[in-house]
């Protein structure tokens, strides 16, 4: 009896051409797509931060016993501000938006302003130095010990990582005390007044900018330069872009805004954690395919101990 052809056989033939086929046509597709993936990342981490700050009763302290008088005095501030300028924005919106435009880009203009004003007087001198402390407690959890201990004095036999932590020997910022931002918050506060695309506008351009510095305090622990630092912002651009929106749309919820501002230093630290033990893994060895794999772009530093290494391959 004459022998068929293995259709096995031929489809395995057939398979490499219909995958360079398919790689042809989704070639165009794999900008966007990568794209949009490192955007999502980027913006679940203050999301994580919350989940991990609620998971760690030891953080609770830091929250309760240094931020919650300055919580009660942000509603104060946002009580009277929806009070007395609440009302006359929103008749002034109505005009040229609409009841609906006009309802939720009116609150979100009253909820930019209260932040300016908590901002201006007592983020940049109150709150900074409770974000290094879940910042560098983070750290120390996912046992990056060795990068904050040359930078503050720490207190190995301690029970917990916020009571591992002494005092800073080096300057300690989350991030520097910036006029440029506050003066940004104001200038571009009106951009609240264009109907439908003006508040996300607002929440991306002042989003970008916090998402700027929102690793400020690695690259002190680093101890990289204003230029290098410059360097690494450039690079990470269009992730602190959503890192930041996200981060800020949180902030502007009234009261718990103090509550986000530390849950998210433990989700730029989360972040943080990542990019170094993956670039910790790497330096000194090959890289393999699965190293390969979860690189956000072909020319990611790898970066050791404070110290930029080429990649070895």
């Amino acid at each position: 009896m004459p022998s068929l052809p293995d259709a096995s056989g031929g489809g395995s033939r057939s398979s490499p051409l219909l995958w360079r086929i398919l790689k042809i046509f989704l070639r165009p597709f794999r900008g966007p797509v990568d794209r949009a993936r490192r955007a999502f990342r980027a913006a679940a981490y203050p999301i994580q931060g919350i989940y991990y700050f609620l998971r760690h009763p030891e953080f609770y302290p830091v929250f309760l016993g240094r931020l919650l008088p300055l919580s009660i005095i942000s509603f104060l501030v946002y009580l009277i501000l929806f009070t007395f300028a609440f009302i006359p924005q929103l008749l002034f919106l109505m005009i040229f938006q609409g009841k609906a435009g006009a309802w939720f880009n009116a609150i979100v203009l009253v909820l930019g302003e209260g932040h300016v004003v908590i901002q201006a007087l007592f983020e940049g001198f109150f709150v900074d130095e409770a974000q290094v402390d879940i910042f560098d407690a983070t750290l120390i959890n996912h046992g990056l010990t060795d990068l904050v201990a040359p930078h503050r004095l720490l207190f190995p036999d301690a029970p917990t990582s916020v009571k591992m932590l002494g005092k800073p020997t080096t300057k300690a910022e989350f991030q520097p005390f910036s006029l440029k931002q506050i003066i940004e918050l104001i200038v571009f506060l009106p951009l609240n007044l264009i109907p439908y695309g003006g508040t996300v506008a607002f929440l991306m351009i002042t989003g970008s900018r916090y998402g700027k510095l929102s690793h400020h305090r690695w690259f002190q622990l680093r101890g990289l330069s204003k230029q290098e630092m410059k360097r690494e912002r450039s690079y990470w651009s269009w992730e602190y872009t959503w890192f930041g929106t996200v981060a800020m749309v949180l902030q502007l919820i009234p009261v718990l805004s103090f509550f986000f501002l530390l849950t998210t230093s433990a989700g730029a630290a989360l972040w943080v954690a990542e990019l170094e033990q993956r670039s910790r893994v790497r330096v000194g060895r090959p890289v393999t395919a699965s190293d390969q794999a979860t690189r956000n772009q072909p020319d990611e530093p790898v970066y050791h101990d404070g110290i930029y290494h080429d990649d070895p391959v």
